[in-house]
């Protein structure tokens, strides 16, 4: 059974949705955002403080805290994330000129919100190295 933050349907469990993160409560509908995409596990949104022209979030519904989590317990739904971000790079006309994914893990890599996260960004030449 896979858990969803804050929903339930015939299958799943339910829990609840962890009190002081952001995500599970967009995902829960509490917090609005503006959805670019969405599938039965994942949302994709846009990113309040841009770094690109493009920067859409992809997010799995239920909560993992970071990406590390979601590899070891889930790599079917870290497979949907991935090909949530194609999908949203090709809507949002990303396709030819490239884009870039990040998901930072842990403190020092940048992570401010622990629910595992894809930063879809685009629309712009971007630098190596990063950071």
């Amino acid at each position: 059974m896979k858990a969803i933050c804050g929903e339930s349907s015939p299958g799943q469990a339910t829990i609840a949705p962890v009190a002081d993160c952001l995500f599970c409560k967009i995902v829960a509908g509490d917090i609005p955002a503006e959805r670019v995409a969405e599938s039965d596990t994942t949302i994709a949104f846009r990113d309040i403080n841009p770094q690109a022209p493009t920067h859409v979030l992809v997010i799995p519904k239920d909560h993992h805290p970071d990406l590390a989590a979601l590899a070891s317990s889930d790599a079917g739904l870290l497979a949907e994330v991935a090909l949530q971000a194609h999908r949203v790079a090709q809507a949002e006309g990303l396709g030819d000129g490239g884009y870039r994914v990040v998901f930072n893990t842990g403190p020092e890599a940048g992570q401010t919100v622990f629910h595992v996260h894809a930063h879809v960004l685009g629309g712009r030449r971007m630098a190596w190295p990063p950071g």
